[in-house]
């Protein structure tokens, strides 16, 4: 593969349900195919083999201390300096990391997407744009109970009682405080179609400055 001159690092941050992924979709549709690659944030959780069934199943993974950051920071910056990565892949069912890995090259664009992505100082570091997706918290747990219940085959009442019991606190204790990081700030989640545009265009710009 040719040499990459310059690699790019975005973060994308925001609230569980606040349309992260959306903005990351019509991003990647706006480039090019091969200049892309995304790193989701879910993808490194701590490994949890040392630990027993009931131990894995108590953890709490909208928590800082669930994330492998050694292990992210490492392959992040592995990516930036044009070194190919075997990425982590995490299953949610057994709770713990899976043996299969998946093999990264390094892109111009590197996307890194999760709901903690700029809570971690060396990480912000590697960014060179950083991006919080803003959405009203009533609009996060309808999006959480649509996805919840369809997806992962909960009950209203169970999503609800996640959202209070851990998704509200640990979205006010650790995630909002890191939109004070961002460069950009998108209200409205995925809906805003005029902030995903500006933000298109801006790495756009980025990119086409690469092919020049």
């Amino acid at each position: 593969m040719e040499k990459i001159d310059k690699v790019t690092v975005i973060g994308i941050a925001g609230g569980t349900g606040s349309g992260k992924t959306t903005v990351v979709k019509k991003l990647v549709e706006g480039l090019p195919p091969h200049y892309v690659e995304v790193e989701p944030l879910d993808s490194y959780y701590n490994p949890t083999s040392h630990m027993t069934e009931e131990e894995r199943h108590a953890i709490n993974f909208d928590h800082p201390d669930a994330f492998d950051w050694k292990l992210l920071h490492k392959q992040l910056a592995d990516l930036r300096n044009g070194i190919a990565i075997e990425q982590p892949t995490y299953s949610y069912l057994k709770c713990n990391r899976e043996k299969e890995t998946i093999h990264v090259e390094p892109k111009p664009v590197i996307i890194i997407e999760g709901i903690m992505t700029l809570l971690n100082k060396k990480l912000r570091d590697l960014m060179d744009l950083k991006v919080f997706v803003d959405t009203d918290p009533d609009e996060r747990l309808i999006r959480n109970i649509q996805r919840d219940t369809i997806d992962r085959g909960r009950t209203v009442s169970m999503v609800v009682d996640r959202y209070l019991k851990v998704l509200k606190p640990m979205h006010e204790q650790f995630i909002e405080p890191t939109k004070r990081y961002a460069d950009i700030i998108i209200p409205q989640g995925g809906e805003n179609v005029k902030g995903i545009s500006i933000l298109c265009s801006y790495v756009t710009g980025l990119v086409e400055g690469l092919d020049e």
